[in-house]
């Protein structure tokens, strides 16, 4: 199974999760908070700032020909309206190894993390951020924009709808029955529910301290449906900005999606979740030239609601359910409604064993491959994650990564996953 010479095959990663010590973000300020969410802070992650280019070499040495990552905002803008060139040059320097490499670069302008300015300024809830955000990407596209042929304004636009939904259901659990001390695995990012809701009153001192507010409206914060609609808004402003400066460019974004799976008498509520996750944004992304498919598993619904995972089913560190075929059934259900190019995004798992990730890419490529086979039109697939890393709220323990890391040393140590995912890819 060999995929055609223009299909991307690539690896993702995230400019806070890798780079390292991302000190003028909303995240870097939360992590060194007294009452904070996060099992442990980001600190130098796996210093990818000052070792991409070795990063770069592996893909490429493996077989790759593509590299998604994110452009950090909090970098080129770490004070309101004042922007740094040296960090912009950063960037430039990355794409620049990527060309030299033979990887195509695709990249993300905001991956989940904001400027601790604007968080202090209402976040993902004010009227402002949409204007704050174009600013922010034309003066990226008018630097970087020659140089690049794909471009993704935001990752996950949906993330703040889905924690809002399981911040939900997590304390009406909560409420029937005291703490489980199970997470429940169906957020597809790295939470830790029982300590944001242990934390919340002298958390909110806290932040009034920090941020100057007492109700931080980060990206990946529950979102109210306004705040929905401003990321939107977002979005449409800098596609708006880049189709401006540099038409070459293909626009989008990615979403979170599950294979929702409808179980008898769950057909209405598969139905409200597949809208509230994906169709109620068709007229948002109607003029986008892609969507960004970004699946780890799937989601069982009765008339009852969400099921927990099936009794046996083998689980990956995050509480997902191993179920690699998701990504096919979610790329078959997008198709009949967006019809753009496809890119998975981001599609991978979180395991100790790489064998079983070894498992979960094959399966996972098949399914890609038939799609294509069907006329879908995917033109990529990007395994999450390049090397393991900082994983959100849950820190280091998970690892998705294609590269182990000694965060001592910050040696890198492929793993076999990384050269089988480059045998897919055709020269």
């Amino acid at each position: 199974m060999i995929f055609e010479k223009d299909f991307f095959i690539g690896a993702a990663t995230a400019a806070h999760q890798v780079e390292g010590n991302n000190i003028h973000s909303d995240y870097w300020a939360q992590e060194h908070m007294v009452h904070t969410d996060f099992l442990e802070p980001s600190g130098d992650a796996v210093d990818h700032y000052n070792r991409y280019a070795e990063d770069i070499r592996l893909m490429a040495d493996a077989g790759l020909n593509a590299y998604r990552f994110s452009i950090e905002w909090a970098r080129i803008e770490p004070e309101e309206g004042n922007f740094d060139e040296t960090a912009l040059t950063h960037y430039a320097n990355v794409i620049q190894a990527c060309k030299e490499n033979g990887l195509e670069p695709i990249v993300t302008l905001l991956h989940f993390t904001s400027p601790k300015w604007l968080i202090s300024k209402g976040g993902w809830e004010s009227d402002e951020t949409p204007a704050f955000f174009a600013r922010y990407v034309e003066y990226v596209i008018k630097s970087l924009g020659s140089e690049l042929r794909y471009v993704c304004t935001i990752n996950e636009a949906n993330m703040g709808i889905q924690v809002a939904a399981i911040a939900k259901r997590y304390m009406q659990q909560m409420q029937a029955k005291m703490q489980s001390g199970k997470t429940d695995g169906t957020v597809q990012m790295g939470l830790n529910l029982e300590k944001m809701m242990a934390n919340q009153k002298e958390a909110e001192k806290e932040r009034l301290e920090v941020f100057g507010v007492a109700k931080t409206e980060c990206f990946t914060s529950p979102r109210t449906p306004h705040g929905d609609e401003i990321v939107m808004e977002a979005h449409k402003a800098a596609r708006t900005v880049i189709r401006k400066l540099a038409p070459h460019i293909q626009v989008g974004l990615s979403l979170s999606l599950h294979d929702i799976q409808a179980l008898p008498g769950g057909e209405e509520n598969a139905v409200r979740e597949w809208a509230d996750e994906f169709t109620h944004y068709l007229s948002a992304i109607a003029e986008d030239d892609f969507l960004g498919i970004q699946n780890y598993t799937r989601t069982r619904i009765d008339a009852s609601g969400t099921l927990p995972t099936p009794e046996g089913a083998e689980l990956t560190q995050m509480d997902y359910e191993f179920y690699p075929q998701a990504l096919a059934n979610v790329i078959r259900q997008v198709a009949k409604d967006f019809k753009g190019t496809l890119l998975v995004t981001e599609n991978g798992i979180a395991t100790a064993d790489d064998d079983r990730r070894r498992a979960f890419i094959e399966s996972a490529l098949s399914g890609v491959h038939d799609c294509i086979a069907d006329g879908i039109p995917v033109k990529g697939y990007f395994y999450w994650s390049l090397m393991d890393n900082f994983e959100w709220q849950k820190g280091y323990a998970m690892t998705f990564g294609l590269i182990a890391v000694d965060r001592k040393t910050q040696k890198r140590m492929p793993k076999p996953s990384l050269s089988l995912l480059g045998s897919f890819c055709r020269h």
